[in-house]
């Protein structure tokens, strides 16, 4: 598989990858790898569905080398206790998104509100507070 770099310069930018599913994960690590040699100062990850398919083993490696700083993942499949006492390994619960969900289905109401959450990003944008070493 062959990625296409096409973006702006990423040297000294904090860089957020984001995909639907890791699978082995391989591709996310190829691009953070690239990242990474265009001088990306940290780089996030971000999945919905974190299945590590060939285990954790490579991601430890690339973790350990600074390639990545962080990946996010829902707690929407199973997730293997090895990842969940990985320190680099952020779980995303997404149990209250799914009851409210499930609640306004149940109640005929307009489910638009759960798909704009700009109002929470902002929210959150204005307390939140580092806590990874710059």
């Amino acid at each position: 598989m062959k990625h296409e770099f096409l973006g702006d310069d990423v040297n000294g930018k904090d860089v957020l990858i984001i995909d639907d599913m890791l699978s082995s994960g391989d591709s996310i690590l190829d691009i953070a790898r690239e990242l990474k040699k265009r001088k990306a100062r940290r780089i996030f990850i971000g999945v919905t569905f974190a299945l590590f398919t060939e285990g954790i083993a490579e991601f430890e490696a690339c973790f350990k080398e600074g390639i990545f700083d962080r990946l996010y993942a829902t707690n929407l499949t199973y997730r293997r206790e090895e990842l969940l006492k990985a320190s680099w390994y952020v779980d995303v619960n997404m149990s209250e998104f799914l009851a409210h969900l499930i609640d306004m289905l149940n109640l005929d109401q307009s489910i638009s509100s759960l798909f704009d959450p700009s109002d929470k990003i902002h929210k959150l944008l204005r307390t939140y507070t580092p806590k990874i070493e710059q």
